[in-house]
């Protein structure tokens, strides 16, 4: 059963978070039906935090995340959601992800000890999700 109540059946085990990735999934896909594509990242910022707070999932938005060396702050990060204190969930729009936002996004789960990030790309078409695991 997932934090908002719902229970699902999935159909793969090797999957990192199922549940919890399977809601955030849907309310991405939610917010794309009722948008639809073309619009500016703020306005998909906004209505996935809406949505979020309906599911009841904890979580937080545009998130704090020193980058520290020898216990000194070197640079900082912002990310758009922490859910559940377990995944990273960072919004783009467009249809192709650069290289430079998958390798901006893979710093993330490192910087919090994670282990799961998720990159949601709004296209005209629907959203394009990535996953990208912290191997570190």
């Amino acid at each position: 059963m997932t934090p908002g109540g719902k229970q699902y059946i999935l159909r793969r085990n090797d999957l990192l978070y199922p549940e919890l990735s399977y809601e955030i999934n849907g309310v991405l896909f939610d917010v794309f039906r009722q948008l639809g594509g073309g619009h500016r990242e703020k306005y998909y910022q906004e209505a996935v935090r809406m949505a979020l707070q309906k599911t009841g999932l904890n979580f937080e938005e545009q998130v704090y995340v020193p980058l520290k060396f020898d216990g000194k702050i070197i640079g900082k990060y912002y990310l758009d959601f922490l859910i559940e204190d377990k995944i990273v969930l960072e919004l783009k729009r467009g249809n192709i992800v650069a290289v430079n936002n998958i390798d901006q996004v893979r710093q993330y789960p490192s910087a919090l000890n994670l282990k799961l990030a998720i990159i949601a790309s709004f296209t005209y078409n629907g959203v394009k999700i990535n996953r990208i695991l912290n191997q570190y």
